[in-house]
């Protein structure tokens, strides 16, 4: 398995930068995650940790040396964390359960199998083209999915930044979860805050990926983000790969250092860039899909819950 990776993260303009990304990977199996701490929320930025080091601890507790079930494991996965965010507000009282949108990819066998709460997305690329991309659960791709709204009104709608959907909720998250990707050699695999996708249209965003290696275009597509929004910026961040499958790619120049090649390593060994992370368990819990009044009473409920903290941070 060998893959070129490249991740950063930018504060914007904003007091505290709440977005966390990380990849944890054994010989045969590899795990991407990104979460976006919902600003409006005390402490987003815990929310945003606690489900990063839940889910990396269970990939590493899981993949011996890959994951058996990928589907079963990410939506167990986000369900654990969204626990743990609970359980951390109880046992430091904190006044509000932090929050956190939230977008995990499991790569093993050419496969990419991807998940998602909020508007963090993942994007697949291939030769330019956006293959796939997460649709965000907010209010406005509700009503474009039923007809309601255009397209186009993504980056205008009064309703696009309504999420309905996130880790911390009082209401159990829905996981949305892929069907398996097969993935070739040279396809990247973009995860990213919403600080980055909504001051970019898709098209840009697959130019810049396609026209620079991962460690050239990520820090490229943060640079122009931060630029579109200026000083108001979100907090932006980006974790990228280029899937590189079974062989090395050639002529890779000064950014040979990039590849990851994990041949060589031993069954049980894994590697992170995820740190401290605590112990999680791993109990399924069901979630019935969101209708449209449990999207409403979700909404409402995620809106009075920032007007609350708000009030607090004040």
């Amino acid at each position: 398995m060998q893959f070129s990776v490249y991740q950063e993260s930018h504060i914007g303009g904003r007091k505290v930068n709440q977005d966390r990304m990380g990849y944890s990977f054994t010989r045969d199996a590899l795990l991407l995650v990104l979460a976006d701490g919902m600003g409006g929320h005390l402490h987003g930025e815990i929310a945003a940790t606690v489900a990063l080091q839940t889910i990396s601890t269970m990939f590493q507790q899981q993949a011996q040396p890959y994951v058996k079930k990928p589907q079963r494991f990410l939506e167990e996965a986000f369900h654990a964390a969204h626990r743990d965010i609970h359980q951390y507000r109880a046992e430091h009282q904190l006044a509000e359960t932090p929050r956190t949108t939230i977008v995990a990819c499991l790569v093993q066998h050419n496969t990419a199998t991807w998940a998602h709460c909020g508007d963090s997305r993942l994007y697949w690329m291939r030769d330019g083209q956006i293959l796939a991309r997460t649709r965000d659960h907010s209010h406005v791709e509700n009503l474009i999915a039923r007809g309601l709204a255009q397209p186009s009104e993504r980056a205008t709608h009064p309703d696009r930044n309504k999420l309905f959907n996130c880790l911390g909720a009082d209401s159990l998250p829905k996981v949305e979860v892929s069907a398996g990707a097969g993935v070739l050699p040279g396809d990247l695999l973009l995860l990213c805050s919403d600080g980055l996708w909504s001051m970019l249209p898709d098209d840009d965003l697959a130019r810049r990926m396609q026209a620079q290696t991962v460690v050239r275009a990520v820090p490229d597509i943060l640079q122009a983000a931060l630029l579109a929004a200026g000083g108001a910026s979100d907090n932006v961040t980006a974790l990228a790969i280029m899937w590189q499958g079974s062989s090395v790619v050639d002529n890779m120049g000064p950014i040979t250092a990039t590849v990851i090649s994990t041949e060589a390593l031993p069954q049980d060994l894994h590697s992170t860039t995820i740190r401290d992370t605590p112990a999680a368990g791993a109990v399924p819990v069901d979630a019935d899909a969101f209708d449209d009044d449990a999207i409403e009473k979700a909404i409402a409920e995620i809106r009075g819950a920032i007007e609350k903290s708000s009030q607090i941070l004040k």
